[in-house]
């Protein structure tokens, strides 16, 4: 149990620097659904991969963020360019992984990316 409060404590440290105190505190759908689902997202993904020492924050972001525009997983990818931002990855730099995109993953997967940046980022 001492592990799992560590994972938990340690994900919910790299939420808040991503999202602040936005992080933990919206109110999905799911997470009323299923409240301890995303306990289990933070301990996993947070805690046991966003923490561990070989990559900083700012490249998993990065990493992250291709990942999801690749995938098109839109919702997701708002919320993690949102989380980049506060990180202090320039709008520069997510545009440019997101047009990066379109060489591996096809040239709609990176117009549907850039579509949903551009309400994150603006367009201006």
């Amino acid at each position: 149990m001492a592990a799992q409060t560590d994972l938990l404590a340690r994900g919910r440290a790299v939420t808040e620097q991503l999202w602040g105190a936005r992080a933990g505190g919206q109110e999905l759908p799911a997470q009323k659904l299923a409240p301890e689902f995303f306990a289990l997202v933070t301990q996993f993904v947070f805690g046991m991969f966003w923490s561990r020492p070989n990559l900083d924050l700012r490249s998993r972001s990065l990493c992250t963020v291709a990942q999801l525009a690749a995938l098109g997983r839109i919702d997701e990818l708002k919320g993690h360019l949102a989380g980049a931002l506060r990180l202090g990855i320039r709008r520069e730099e997510l545009i440019e992984v997101l047009m990066q995109t379109a060489c591996y993953a096809g040239v709609p997967a990176a117009v549907q990316a850039l579509n949903a940046a551009a309400g994150v980022l603006g367009s201006a």
